[in-house]
């Protein structure tokens, strides 16, 4: 698939690390043009993607923003303006809290709200946002939410964070039937992803075990890393998958096919 984004303008949230870095990059490998990397907190986490991505000859702009901040969003957009396009906008930024699921008491309002400003409403301020560009790229612009495995299953960190996924991938079917045809809008669904965002969650004693339990539980007997799953975003919204729209595709390693909740899907 080399050249698939060859010179592509490309928007990717949350990419200083995990996730988002391994998508910057695969993109920057495939020919993007330019990559506009943003951040939360981290700068030089940011900056070593950044660094990383200028290493495949993209060109690299940092934004610091917040998502559940529709200025912010705004801010991020405006950062891709000079190229008078967005070819491929990723929504990867993405927040959580880790609870068990039975312990109803566990979560407030707050928590809920949390998540859904960031997982939910962000990504909606940032396609908001960038529609204008993405209408101006030359083929149909293309977003890619990430989702999850739990916003399928009802699974995951807490049932805040499963909720919020569940409507991200509500959220995408909406957009990709009003932004037709001149953008494209999918969603990549990962179970584990071995990052250490789990470690910053539960410990790494906790990623450890469920490092084993994904790989040891998965039809393909493996945990799957970060450019795993990002192999899989980036050809959402490549020229490979220009037909493909309204779509949400699970990377799991085949882990959902234990689940009962998805035998009709």
């Amino acid at each position: 698939m080399a050249g698939q984004y060859q010179d592509f303008v490309v928007v990717v949230t949350g990419a200083s690390t995990g996730l988002g870095r391994a998508v910057a990059i695969e993109t920057a490998a495939q020919g993007a043009k330019a990559v506009i990397i943003n951040y939360a907190r981290s700068r030089e986490e940011a900056e070593e993607t950044a660094r990383l991505c200028q290493a495949q000859g993209a060109e690299t702009v940092l934004v610091q923003g917040d998502v559940a901040q529709d200025a912010d969003c705004r801010a991020i957009a405006a950062a891709a303006q000079r190229f008078g396009r967005i070819d491929a906008l990723f929504n990867n930024a993405g927040t959580t809290t880790f609870n068990n699921h039975a312990d109803l008491e566990g979560v407030t309002a707050e928590d809920f709200q949390k998540l859904y400003a960031v997982n939910v409403v962000g990504p909606y301020q940032m396609v908001r946002a960038c529609r204008a560009l993405l209408e101006a790229a030359p083929q149909p612009g293309a977003v890619v939410n990430t989702s999850s495995i739990a916003g399928v299953a009802g699974i995951g960190s807490s049932i805040p964070y499963a909720a919020s996924k569940g409507a991200l991938n509500t959220m995408t079917l909406s957009l990709a039937r009003a932004l037709a045809p001149k953008i494209r809008v999918n969603a990549v669904c990962p179970g584990f992803i071995d990052t250490p965002w789990f470690g910053k969650g539960i410990g790494e004693a906790g990623a450890d075990r469920v490092r084993a339990n994904a790989a040891a539980n998965s039809p393909l007997k493996v945990a799957s890393s970060a450019d795993d799953i990002a192999a899989a975003a980036v050809f959402l919204a490549s020229r490979a998958s220009r037909h493909v729209t309204g779509e949400t595709l699970l990377v799991d390693a085949g882990s959902h096919l234990g689940f009962a909740p998805l035998v009709a899907r």
